[in-house]
């Protein structure tokens, strides 16, 4: 892969840092984000087209890689990020799109598999990621490789209801996954009671968001999100009047008075896609 240029970085802090030499060149710099002990810090992380869809939302052509046109530098980038993170969280529908996938750094870029897992080791973090799955209905399809991987330790946060579901599916066979439940009013988790109970459990610093739209959504309608990662592919997917494309953000809307801004942290590309990295301005309500 192409080293990735960096045309603006605000986050620059020469004196601290984290990166190993080897990835530093390939990212074009370092990665630092900042201290948080009473609760998970949350970065997000999509790929976009020009006209804000993050999925063509086609049967097996609904995953980002599709958006990005399996962009290298992308990949490496997310890979990236799974390799900083604690826990990696999505959505039951991201996946049902992704049966075979699992949240692992390697997984998604094994390219830099070696890298990823020296950086790891200096991160004192020799185990990988948390793999958090949070489906309010339980009705996940236990077959699915996160769930039967070994060496990748997977949580499902669900409701009661969902707990007994699980239970009668068979979940408790299965030696690498766990099951907790929260509370669903509407059918919804809340997202705060998500991160007190993996900063509570399983000691999460750092959680990474890959969707999908609408459990993101939640997180960032409670100002639940720090962060966000989104690379721009150079293309154009439309919406038509039958299918309703998302964007990174469905189910909740915003006002102009509570609209959430974000503050721009840095701007990198590969050839011609876009790796935009931006802050949060808005406080937590929890």
């Amino acid at each position: 892969m192409e080293q990735i240029t960096t045309l603006l970085d605000k986050n620059r802090e020469r004196d601290h840092i984290v990166l190993p030499e080897e990835l530093r060149v390939l990212y074009g710099g370092d990665l630092i984000f900042p201290e948080h002990d009473d609760q998970p810090y949350v970065i997000g992380n999509f790929v976009s087209t020009l006209d804000g869809v993050v999925s063509f939302e086609v049967p097996g052509k609904s995953g980002g890689g599709d958006i990005s046109g399996f962009n290298e530098a992308d990949r490496f980038i997310m890979g990236l990020l799974r390799a900083t993170a604690d826990a990696v969280v999505v959505g039951a529908r991201t996946l049902r799109e992704a049966p075979g996938h699992l949240w692992l750094a390697e997984h998604v870029y094994p390219e830099a598999r070696e890298q990823y897992a020296r950086y790891r080791q200096a991160l004192d973090k020799p185990e990988p990621p948390l793999n958090v799955m949070v489906s309010g209905s339980g009705a996940v399809d236990l077959q699915r490789a996160v769930f039967r991987t070994r060496g990748v330790r997977t949580l499902i946060i669900t409701s009661p209801n969902g707990r007994e579901l699980l239970a009668r599916n068979g979940v408790a066979a299965l030696a690498s996954a766990e099951v907790r439940a929260i509370e669903a009013p509407g059918g919804k988790i809340d997202p705060a009671s998500i991160l007190k109970l993996l900063r509570d459990e399983f000691s999460v610093k750092l959680l990474l968001h890959e969707g999908g739209p609408a459990l993101f959504g939640d997180f960032v309608a409670q100002g639940c999100m720090d962060e966000l990662f989104l690379t721009v592919a150079p293309q154009f997917a439309g919406r038509g009047g039958r299918r309703q494309r998302p964007g990174a953000i469905s189910g909740v809307e915003f006002m102009p008075a509570t609209a959430p801004w974000l503050k721009l942290a840095s701007v990198k590309n590969s050839e011609d896609h876009l790796y935009l990295r931006y802050k949060s301005l808005r406080r937590r309500t929890t």
